[in-house]
Parts: structure tokens; sequence; C-alpha cells
């Protein structure tokens, strides 16, 4: 009878330590995914370049484009939740999605090059428009797919651990890492656009223009290389 009120006593907090682990789990899993969410976020890209060049001409434009980043990503996470995954890690697709994106890229940065004396009236709507540029710049990146089928997948399936809340969680932290970072690169590049005046801006479509043809000339060859070497 003893031993049984002593368990029965020592339930509350078996739970209570129960409720700690989790919580301090949860809490290093908060940090390590930001952690990695902002070197992958971080690391300069064709996302990058189109950003630093709308937010030459808007200050929010970071926002923007987070979003149509977002409108490829999130569907991207609950595909890979449910073993798509897998699809992504055949050598073939790849090479379609890389050779696809290198295209894309270098129609892009000639538009953003031959635009930059109209005040960037680029010549492609994508370049325009930093919702479209977003998702388009997004799904046609192959290390994108690359980091989500490797570094991403791993961090997914420890949120899981954590339940359904674990997972929206994670993705909600990721996708703000992502919108923290664009909106403080297009707030940067406005206020200099602002400080240097049109000369400014001029050379940050010719720099961002540059980059993304160097960009896609580098996807094209990786894309080459998989297919042939």
């Amino acid at each position: 009878m003893c031993g049984t009120c002593f368990t029965d006593a020592a339930k509350p907090w078996v739970r209570g330590a129960a409720s700690r682990h989790v919580a301090v789990s949860l809490f290093l899993f908060v940090l390590q995914s930001v952690g990695i969410s902002l070197s992958g976020v971080m690391a300069p890209g064709a996302l990058t370049a189109v950003t630093v060049s709308h937010g030459s001409r808007a200050a929010r434009s970071g926002a923007v484009v987070a979003l149509g980043h977002g409108v490829v990503e999130f569907p991207l996470m609950v595909a890979l939740y449910y073993g798509f995954g897998a699809l992504l890690e055949v050598p073939a697709a790849r090479a379609a999605i890389g050779a696809a994106g290198g295209l894309v890229l270098l129609w892009m940065g000639v538009g953003m090059i031959r635009g930059r004396e109209q005040s960037g009236d680029w010549e492609n709507p994508s370049a325009q428009s930093p919702l479209l540029a977003g998702i388009v710049l997004t799904a046609a990146n192959p290390y994108f797919f690359i980091w989500w089928v490797t570094v991403g997948a791993t961090l997914l399936m420890r949120s899981v651990a954590f339940g359904l809340a674990g997972f929206v969680l994670f993705g909600v932290l990721h996708w703000l890492c992502d919108l923290g970072w664009l909106s403080f690169l297009s707030a940067l590049a406005f206020k200099g656009s602002q400080f240097f005046g049109h000369a400014f801006q001029r050379g940050v479509f010719l720099v961002s223009g540059v980059f993304l043809l160097l960009m896609g000339g580098r996807f094209l060859y990786d894309a080459a290389s998989a297919i042939w070497l």
C-alpha cells in the first residue's frame, strides 16, 4: 500500500521532469534550426542579387521576395514530409532543374543589365515583380532543392519528433529567417540608393545582372557535368 502511495506521489514529479526535458529539447532544436537556416539564407545567391536590385527601388521588396520564396518552399516542406525527397535525389531530376534554372538566370541577368539605364524598367516580368522573382528563382535553383533533401530534410525529421506542432514551428521559423534577411538586404540597398542616387541603382543592377549570368553559367555547367561526366 505504501509502495503504491509512493508511486502515485511520484507521478506528478515524473511528468514535470518529462515536460522540462521536452521543453529543453525543443528550445535546443529551435536554436539549431535558426542557426542552420540563417547560414543557408545568408549565403550569396541569385535570390540575394535580385533582392538587392529590387531593394534599391523599394525598401520593403525583400519581404515580397521572401513571400514568393515561401510559395515554393512551404509546399516543398509538406512534400518532403510525405517522402517526395527521393525524387529530387535522382541525378536526372537535379540536372533538369539545374538546366532550366541556368537558362532562367541568364534571361533575367541579361534583362537586368539591358534595363539598368531605364530606371529599372527591366525587360522580363519576373524581374519586374519581386513576388514572381522570388517564385521563379527559388523553383529554378537546384541547390535550393539539394539543401532541402539533405540538411533541410534532417531538420524536418527532427521537428517531427515534437509532433505536427514541431513541424509547423520549424517551417515558420525557417521562413522567418528568409524574411528577416531579405528584408534587411532590401532596406540596406534602398538606403544606399537614396544616399548615392541613380548611379548607385544602375551599379546595383549591373553587378546583380552579372552575378545572375555567372550563377546561370554555373547551373548549366553543373547540369551538363551531371549528364555527361
